[in-house]
This record gives structure tokens, C-alpha cells and sequence, in this order.
């Protein structure tokens, strides 16, 4: 998501990720990403956004599972989920880093795409390019980063579950 800045590799440490469909990026999101504002509001704002958009939102029912499922698929193989909330059209996870940040990404991302697309009966690319990270400094930033995933669903009004913890597994 962010052009200029690189993607934080900490092994064994905790990274706050959000990605999102391709079809959720509309001219306001766009907009947005173009802004000066810094990169922290920029994702703020956009998040707020998405989560009331309709905008490549394929995140209901069984879809909801399908992606937790995958999500799960390498957990304790490349990263430890801490928490995760799968919104109707992107995904935050809160996750401990046990390989390359790249390599977690696409496997989630690759995996996900090519689930989602079969039950969608679809072709083409699913994700919006990259993805957001911040590496989570202290444990008062963790508890920012879980409280916003957990509430995420709230704020957005939507009912069913869409948030997991590794407190749940």
C-alpha cells in the first residue's frame, strides 16, 4: 500500500497487516492514498471508509470461513495470529513473524485468491497489490492494534463472526 516505504522484516516479532480486495479501491480510496496526509491517517481514513463500502465486499457467510480457514492453514508454521478480523472487503491480522514478511503475505494472499475465486466464479486478480504493515513497537501499541481489530466489526455494525484470536485456537 505504501510506495515508499519498505516492508519491516522482525523475526519473532509482532506486525499489525491490513490488505484488501482489489475491487474496494475506488476514487476515493485512491484519493486518499494520494493524499499528503501522513501514512498512519491515510490508512485510518481508508479503513473507515471500507469498512461501510460495498466496494469488492465478498466477505459473508461462507466466505468468511473460507478465509479464516486459509489464514489458520500456516499458523505456527510461519507466524503466530495473535487476533484477526476479516471485514467485508479487507483483512487485519495481528501476527508474530516466523518467516519473511513477503513469503506470509503471499502465501495468505495467493492461497486466499485462488479459494475465493473458485467460489466466486471468478478469474483475475482478487487482492489489491501489497498490503500494510507497521511493526508493533511496545505492548500499550499491541494493545491499540488487538482492542482495533476486535472492535473493527463493531464499529461497522456487522453481526456475524468475523474476529478470531489465538486465545480461541
Amino acid at each position: 500500500m505504501h510506495s515508499k516505504l519498505p516492508h519491516i522484516n522482525l523475526y519473532a516479532h509482532c506486525q499489525f497487516i491490513t490488505f484488501r480486495t482489489k475491487e474496494s479501491v475506488d476514487g476515493y480510496v485512491t484519493k486518499l492514498q494520494n493524499s499528503s496526509v501522513s501514512t498512519k491517517q491515510k490508512q485510518y481514513e481508508i479503513d473507515k471508509y471500507l469498512d461501510h463500502s460495498v466496494n469488492g465486499a465478498y466477505f459473508y457467510g461462507e466466505r468468511i470461513e473460507m478465509m479464516r480457514d486459509v489464514i489458520l492453514e500456516k499458523n505456527g508454521l510461519l507466524y503466530e495470529l495473535e487476533v484477526c478480523s476479516i471485514m467485508p472487503n479487507h483483512v487485519h491480522l495481528l501476527l508474530k513473524q516466523q518467516a519473511d514478511l513477503a513469503k506470509i503475505m503471499k502465501c495468505i494472499k495467493g492461497e486466499s485468491a485462488a479459494v475465493l475465486n473458485k467460489s466466486l466464479l471468478r478469474t483475475g486478480t482478487f487482492w489489491l497489490r501489497g498490503y500494510y504493515d507497521v511493526a508493533i513497537r511496545d505492548q500499550k501499541h499491541f494493545d491499540r492494534a488487538f482492542e482495533y481489530i476486535v472492535n473493527n466489526p463493531k464499529k461497522a455494525n456487522l453481526q456475524d463472526e468475523r474476529v478470531f484470536s489465538k486465545y480461541e485456537l
